[in-house]
């Protein structure tokens, strides 16, 4: 058996000559049938697992994308979620501010309507073991708590500004009585002089009492006159608007100045017995519109 090689390098041609018997020669040829079979079948093999290793890297790659889409996608809605609470929780800071100052405007127990405390809620469950609820179920949720509040917050606003000016008539309209102690002394309309006897028209009321007693305005309002009048003596005029003016005369002592703010109760003078006046007492007047009324249905109220 010749084998002959040929060679690249310099055209050299090898040349062997193997002597072997039929037998050998077939088994010399299987034995090489067989190891390039191998060898096939080695790198076929070799190239379906690269094909397989390279399937399995892009499907990894894939879910590691898309892993890093979900991440993302949760925190955009972890971020829209703490917004919408954020301004849930401060539109809900005015509500209970709102509400604090209805229940002091509206005089009502404060421990009544604490709205610093969560309201007392309560009953038995009637179906155990609930799903939990989806996200966009919450989000629904979220938006329809997000309108009651809208609601709420507007009709206690309404509300608010209704208490404001029913406080602010009552506090600027006349009522009560002029003084802390004394008595009713003379009434309004005719009544005989107490210096000549004859008849006149007493155009206010006379509470007497002790000297030095605390004369207090019967609303709010601005202080236009404070000083002496004739007749009046000492005297306190207080401009209530709304047409409404009061008169605090015969005072021993002013405590108020003209263009001073006054509230309802509070001190402006002291009884006395200045001007025309027989013994301490105070001349109140109220006027609507410029002309006297009866202030007997102001102290009733």
């Amino acid at each position: 058996m010749n084998i002959i090689l040929f060679t690249s390098k310099r055209g050299q041609v090898w040349n062997f000559e193997i002597n072997l018997p039929a037998a050998g020669l077939v088994a010399v040829a299987g034995l090489a049938v067989l190891c390039g079979a191998l060898l096939y079948t080695g790198f076929r093999l070799g190239a379906d697992e690269m094909i397989y290793v390279a399937r399995w890297q892009n499907e990894v790659r894939a879910q590691r994308a898309e892993v890093v889409r979900a991440k993302a996608s949760a925190q955009d809605h972890l971020d829209a979620l703490t917004l919408r609470i954020g301004q849930m929780q401060a539109q809900l800071l005015r509500v209970n501010a709102l509400g604090e100052r209805l229940v002091s405007q509206a005089d009502i127990d404060s421990d009544e309507f604490d709205f610093d405390k969560l309201p007392a809620v309560g009953g038995p469950q009637d179906a155990p073991g609930l799903a939990s609820t989806e996200l966009p179920d919450f989000l629904k949720m979220l938006d329809q708590l997000t309108i009651g509040l809208d609601d709420r917050e507007h009709k206690l606003t309404v509300l608010e500004h209704l208490l404001m000016d029913r406080s602010l008539r009552e506090r600027v309209l006349p009522s009560g009585r002029p003084v802390s102690e004394g008595w009713l002394s003379s009434n309004f309309g005719k009544r005989a002089d107490p210096f000549t006897g004859k008849q006149e028209y007493h155009k206010g009321v006379d509470f007497a009492g002790k000297e030095g007693t605390d004369v207090m305005s019967v609303g709010d309002g601005v202080v236009t006159w404070s000083g002496k009048r004739s007749g009046y003596g000492n005297l306190v005029e207080i401009n209530h608007g709304n047409g409404y003016v009061t008169r605090y005369g015969h005072n021993k002592e002013q405590l108020v100045e003209v263009g001073d703010t006054v509230r309802k109760g509070q001190m402006i003078a002291l009884m006395g017995s200045t001007g025309r006046s027989t013994g301490p007492h105070v001349h109140f007047e109220v006027l609507r519109n410029g002309k006297p009324v009866n202030p007997s249905r102001y102290i009733a109220d």
